[in-house]
């Protein structure tokens, strides 16, 4: 996902280098959340659970092995398919902390659900502050 104009003087100068060596280094290419290999389509159920090519199996969202999973129908597994993309995120999600501590290669579910706390929180702070100038500009005197 890309970096908000607003939150780029955040984020240190070599950026995509820093956010290179953790997906592919220290990760591999791979999602640290559930083992979704990067730039891979890979096919899924929409609920986490997605066909593993290399192994062979069906693994769930947090990337372990599935003992029943549904079994591959015709030429190819049932579901959706979805090319993967990682990014590195921010565990405690401010951008001023680049650690490697700090930092995961995540794919874009893994992301999506390690974000959503601090998305549901600024969205609260964005319609607060709508409701705010809708109440100064619009109050009772109107």
């Amino acid at each position: 996902m890309p970096i908000r104009p607003q939150h780029r003087w955040l984020y240190p100068i070599d950026w995509r280098e820093l956010s290179a060596s953790i997906r592919f280094r220290r990760a591999g290419g791979r999602c640290e959340g559930c083992g979704r290999p990067h730039g891979r389509v890979v096919v899924h159920l929409g609920d986490g659970r997605w066909w593993d090519d290399e192994a062979g199996c069906w693994r769930s969202g947090k990337g372990r092995v599935l003992r029943h999973g549904p079994t591959p129908e015709g030429h190819g597994p049932p579901g959706r398919t979805t090319r993967v993309v990682l990014a590195t995120a921010h565990r405690d999600h401010d951008p001023t902390n680049n650690t490697a501590a700090n930092l995961a290669a995540l794919c874009q579910r893994c992301h999506v659900i390690h974000d959503r706390p601090e998305h549901l929180r600024r969205r609260r702070i964005t319609y607060l502050g709508r409701r705010a100038l809708g109440d100064l500009f619009t109050g009772p005197y109107t």
